[in-house]
């Protein structure tokens, strides 16, 4: 991914007033492996940006700064 889709991931999250451990069981992961996209460390594969863009109601160019 890019240092946008973890800011943006993050924002996101804390814009809606959602924990990491809230956001997590939503999106079927770890809270330990949200916090890791969030800050960069590991990167998600598509199916987890899919399930994000739906979770905030965003769109998957909006995730990665594209839009």
């Amino acid at each position: 991914m890019n240092a946008e889709f973890s800011r943006t991931l993050s924002l996101l999250r804390q814009e809606r007033g959602v924990s990491q451990r809230t956001a997590a069981g939503a999106l079927g992961i770890s809270q330990a492996l949200l916090s890791h996209y969030e800050n960069g460390i590991r990167e998600c594969g598509l199916g987890f940006l899919v399930k994000c863009a739906d979770f905030y109601g965003v769109s998957c160019d909006y995730l990665l700064g594209r839009s």
